[in-house]
């Protein structure tokens, strides 16, 4: 940890863990400025957002993968 309390991590790991995590090039790179100049509120939205977004897309994809469950008994039902 440094003096200031904020805990020091490797740019490297922090970028591998976003590509990870599905973030494109400008959210990596909004986000590594942001923490670079010391802007860890305005980094975190950003990380909040990704999140609300994958989130988003689960539902969306659940809803779809709940329609082919849905479609795939009626057909056996029918047989």
């Amino acid at each position: 940890m440094s003096k200031s309390g904020t805990v020091i991590i490797d740019k490297e790991k922090i970028r591998q863990n976003l590509i990870d995590c599905d973030c494109d090039a400008e959210i990596i790179t909004k986000f590594m400025d942001a923490m670079e100049q010391g802007h860890e509120k305005e980094a975190l939205i950003l990380l909040a957002k990704h999140r609300r977004d994958l989130l988003d897309q689960f539902h969306r994809c659940d809803e779809c993968i709940c329609c082919l469950d849905y479609l795939v008994n009626q057909i056996k039902k029918a047989m």
